[in-house]
């Protein structure tokens, strides 16, 4: 597992295999560091007019999932009031002008580190899909969809899987975006494929956790090379 994620209030999970590896099968929460002000969320179905990127065909939406709380850092813990994965999803969504769902846990998972730990491990073990307290109607509308999150033992929360299965992907391109501890994008290219036949999986960014307050450059060289960001 790795650390947390951010974006609509900033947390980032981020389960990556990382400090935890003597304690849980490798399993460590990635992508942690603490953001300033949290990104407001903005659910796709009511977002405002924003501008989008002239090079994607259709709109664009950003799905993510981020948990602040105890997390991962440089091998020892900090607190997140906002997660890592929210944090970079704030930045996508200020360069692009995209539609942001946040994907909320109708069990949110405990601030705890080692209790989130725990349950993610018995998620990966019983191929689990924990419900989502608020899923988007529909994703009809989108020609491309970024999925973030943090990679919890080499792959994303289960509750991606619940996400993705929830919806059909046929002719949309899908980008995997993760933070992470040391795993970068870990199976989420090959889970995405197999989880949403008929879609298009396209190149990923990840994101070390520790590091995503300073992503910027990292995250424009990304979006303009990937083609969703013109200038």
């Amino acid at each position: 597992m790795n650390t947390p994620d951010a974006v609509g209030r900033r947390s980032v999970l981020h389960l990556g295999a990382g400090a935890l590896a003597s304690a849980l099968m490798g399993a460590t929460l990635s992508g942690c560091t603490s953001g300033p002000n949290p990104m407001p969320s903005q659910d796709a179905d009511t977002a405002p007019n924003t501008p989008k990127p002239t090079k994607n065909e259709g709109r664009l939406l950003l799905a993510y999932f981020s948990r602040a709380g105890e997390n991962y850092y440089y091998g020892g813990r900090t607190h997140l009031t906002v997660g890592n994965t929210e944090v970079l999803a704030g930045m996508i969504r200020d360069r692009t002008g995209c539609d942001v769902h946040r994907i909320e846990a109708a069990e949110p998972y405990p601030g705890s580190y080692d209790a989130t730990v725990a349950r993610n491990v018995r998620e990966q073990n019983n191929d689990s899909r924990p419900a989502i307290a608020n899923p988007l109607p529909s994703i009809e509308q989108y020609g491309t969809v970024l999925l973030a999150s943090g990679i919890w033992n080499v792959r994303a929360p289960m509750i991606m899987s619940t996400f993705v299965g929830s919806y059909d992907f046929t002719g949309k391109t899908i980008h995997p975006i993760t933070t992470h501890a040391m795993s970068g994008l870990g199976t989420t290219k090959q889970d995405y494929a197999s989880s949403c036949p008929g879609a298009n999986i396209a190149e990923g960014l990840a994101v070390r956790g520790e590091e995503v307050q300073s992503a910027g450059a990292q995250v424009d060289s990304w979006l303009r090379r990937t083609g969703l960001l013109s200038a």
